[in-house]
């Protein structure tokens, strides 16, 4: 249910099943993070996430299996142990991360767009999260980021209503980054400016917000980075290019 392909330094990753309104198996959620993860392999340095041809990003989790949980704890855990897996191998890549929304964005989605670095959001781009309608609730690690965001009071409102959104109000609450007309235009372009920066510069860099989004002030992993980096063949040859004024 995910199509991958790679256009010179950017990767770009469909959901693919329409017929679902792209929403996501409990197996699906383990081949999200491989093919995610293949995009790197394969030479990515950046990645956008979509929903194929822009209609719907994605409906959620698939709820077609719910009916078994009833009288199963087991597959309850399954469950929600391979959402958390996928989730946080997508949120772990080490290339930056961009989520395209377009249409539908609801439930799961919303963590799958919460687990990239950047949210653009589409004039048709509609967010909500509803686990209140059906009686359940939404993963802790998920509320997580969903506060960090928007911040405790917005996160109520969305959680609480379950209430949908557009992506002119994602954009001010900060749910999305960038609110676009031509949103596949506006990732295309980001992408392009990202990919044309250092890779191990990209990695350091995603690290160091992740770990300042945690609270995380000081740490030595990231000093050495810094320092290394400074006797990069990288850094030699831009230092080169912008002394003779060229790329």
């Amino acid at each position: 249910m995910f199509d991958l392909r790679i256009e010179g330094r950017i990767g770009h990753l469909s959901l693919a099943r329409p017929e679902a309104r792209n929403a996501i198996a409990l197996d699906g959620w383990a081949e999200l993070a491989s093919a995610a993860e293949r995009a790197v392999s394969d030479g990515a340095r950046v990645l956008i996430l979509s929903g194929e041809k822009g209609g719907v990003f994605c409906a959620g989790a698939d709820i077609s299996c719910f009916d078994r949980f009833a009288g199963d704890s087991a597959a309850r855990t399954e469950f929600r142990l391979a959402i958390r897996n996928g989730l946080d191998r997508l949120s772990g890549l080490p290339i930056p991360t961009i989520a395209l929304v377009e249409g539908a964005c609801y439930g799961a989605g919303v963590a799958v767009a919460m687990a990239c670095d950047i949210r653009i959001a589409g004039p048709g781009a509609r967010f909500a999260i509803t686990p209140a309608k059906l009686g359940i609730s939404y993963p802790q690690e998920d509320v997580h980021r969903l506060v960090s965001l928007v911040g405790a009071g917005q996160a109520a409102r969305l959680l609480f209503t379950a209430g949908s959104i557009d992506g002119v109000e994602a954009a001010r609450i900060g749910l999305a980054e960038i609110y676009s007309e031509k949103a596949p235009e506006a990732a295309l372009e980001l992408a392009q400016t990202i990919a044309a920066n250092d890779a191990d510069s990209l990695c350091t860099l995603k690290r160091a917000v992740r770990l300042a989004a945690s609270g995380i002030a000081k740490d030595e992993r990231q000093d050495r980075a810094f320092d290394d980096l400074f006797g990069s063949e990288a850094l030699a040859e831009r230092l080169k290019a912008h002394r003779e004024r060229r790329k």
